[in-house]
């Protein structure tokens, strides 16, 4: 649980799931994966409504107005200009950042809500939230360490096939293409929950008013790691390189990733939330 409401939670993980389909949509011209994306997306819709409609009968005490509600309404919008930018526009890359932004309102949003315990805003919602932060970095990591050992593989087979030394280990390896494809697959599954992550990871810094960890070396260094891989993913789309220079470039990422995690230790950011 994120919060003290399961309507809000449930909104909160569907969301995440509707942004990791419309990513591989994204990155790869997935259709079944943007009509997952879509209905996952409309589930969101059809939950923000009924919360908003929920509150309006319960707290009619509460100003209709207030900062939570605002931003509620916010994000209920950002998800309504998605749906009909992706119904009429077809633009999934919009769709895709514009619902990256309006998550993240979300996540900003939970000690907004005048109607939560004071006990709770102090610490238990920003430990959940830093918990959340946390699991979806790890699922994203671990993502991230599969693609990249598929890439290994690709390397190592590649190599053994150039140089026609057959083994028993050689036999036993999916094709280069599968490697590949699998490669890249964990890639378009990591990068969203690390992107969820980040967002959540600056949510929690807005929320705890220590807007000077923006400028976190720890920050700037995922922001890079990302950028890489987004490299990556274009390359790859546009059929720009061959599979051998696709599968280092993986690895230089997973590399980059790598380096960026063992840094925690010099982050003030990581230091704050006592990781």
């Amino acid at each position: 649980m994120v919060t003290n409401s399961w309507i809000y939670d449930a909104i909160i993980y569907t969301y995440a799931l509707s942004l990791l389909f419309y990513f591989s949509d994204v990155v790869g011209m997935n259709r079944k994966a943007k009509r997952m994306g879509t209905g996952f997306l409309i589930f969101v819709w059809v939950l923000q409504t009924v919360f908003m409609a929920v509150r309006m009968v319960r707290h009619q005490d509460v100003p209709v107005f207030s900062s939570f509600e605002f931003m509620l309404l916010f994000s209920w919008l950002l998800v309504t200009v998605s749906l009909i930018i992706s119904r009429f526009f077809h633009i999934e890359f919009i769709v895709f950042f514009v619902n990256l932004i309006g998550f993240a309102l979300l996540l900003v949003n939970m000690l907004n809500d005048p109607t939560t315990p004071t006990a709770m805003k102090e610490w238990e919602m920003m430990r959940n939230l830093l918990s959340f932060h946390i699991a979806l970095a790890a699922c994203g990591f671990a993502a991230l360490t599969v693609g990249a050992v598929f890439a290994g593989m690709y390397l190592f087979l590649h190599h053994k096939l150039k140089a026609k030394q057959w083994s028993d280990a050689v036999r036993r390896l999916p094709s280069l293409e599968k490697m590949e494809r699998l490669s890249y697959g964990a890639a378009v599954i990591g990068i969203p929950l690390f992107l969820m992550s980040l967002s959540v990871a600056i949510g929690a810094v807005l929320l705890g008013n220590r807007t000077e960890l923006l400028f976190d070396l720890k920050i700037w260094l995922t922001l890079f790691a990302l950028i890489l891989y987004s490299f990556y993913f274009v390359t790859r789309s546009r059929e720009l390189s061959t599979g051998f220079r696709l599968a280092l470039w993986n690895l230089g990422c997973y590399a980059a990733m790598v380096l960026n995690f063992s840094l925690n230790s010099l982050s003030t950011f990581h230091r704050w939330m006592g990781v």
